[in-house]
């Protein structure tokens, strides 16, 4: 049997690929307290923006998601959520794709497929950033880890794209968490609080935000405690599987 003919992006008509649709990934990275996003740098054009990806004819949207982060990522398996449509005409803007094809060494027909109008679907994931190798393709010159507050400029929408995913997941924190596997088996309500704190970007009240997570019965609690002969050691918990 012959194998299966990846598509090529550069081909003009852009066979292989569904027309006008595309993905923008938007990875989160948590570590130590710290809340990072994944950015790349188009070769030669100073254009910074999420990764991306298009979906291929014979593939479904969240393998085409997956495959985007993992490229990107070098992690195979990454929690991944659909949280928004992105298709307002402002959006829209040739010019940047036709910096990035002649960067590239092509020069793109009017009517090549990447200089027209496309509709993204958005992803985020949170991911822990010290198991993540940044790896860029080749349009890019690099692959990197930016702060949430010191954003550099990005193309098209890609600044909306981010807001609005980070709303998604604070809004969505509680229930996604066991998705996610960012703690270690066995936490302490300390451990969930201070993830909490930095995905959020706020201080909790400690009483308010255990009685908050008991109640929801996402949590088990493990039979010992921490080692250490204090009175007061904090138990441990775990997520019960879904």
């Amino acid at each position: 049997m012959a194998a299966t003919k990846i598509p090529n992006e550069g081909n003009p008509t852009g066979e292989g690929f569904i027309p006008n649709l595309a993905i923008d990934a938007v990875i989160f990275g948590f570590h130590d307290n710290e809340l990072k996003v994944l950015l790349m740098h188009y070769s030669n054009t100073g254009y910074v923006a999420l990764p991306g990806g298009f979906i291929r004819l014979e593939e479904d949207l969240d393998v085409a998601a997956m495959r985007v982060a993992s490229e990107r990522t070098g992690l195979k398996e990454i929690f991944l959520d659909q949280f928004h449509i992105f298709g307002d005409m402002t959006r829209f803007d040739p010019e940047p794709f036709k910096a990035i094809l002649n960067a590239n060494g092509i020069e793109p027909p009017v009517n090549h497929w990447l200089l027209k109008r496309f509709i993204s679907v958005g992803y985020f994931a949170l991911v822990d950033f010290t198991k993540v190798t940044p790896t860029p393709d080749k349009l890019f010159d690099s692959c990197g880890w930016y702060d949430l507050n010191d954003l550099p400029r990005l193309i098209q929408d890609h600044q909306l794209i981010i807001k609005k995913a980070l709303e998604s997941l604070r809004t969505q924190l509680d229930n996604k968490l066991i998705g996610f596997n960012l703690l270690p088996d066995n936490f302490t309500m300390g451990d969930l609080q201070a993830l909490h704190e930095t995905v959020l970007g706020k201080k909790l009240l400690r009483p308010a935000f255990q009685r908050k997570i008991l109640s929801m019965g996402i949590l088990e609690r493990v039979a010992k405690k921490y080692s250490g002969g204090a009175h007061k050691a904090p138990y441990l918990y775990r997520f019960l599987p879904k």
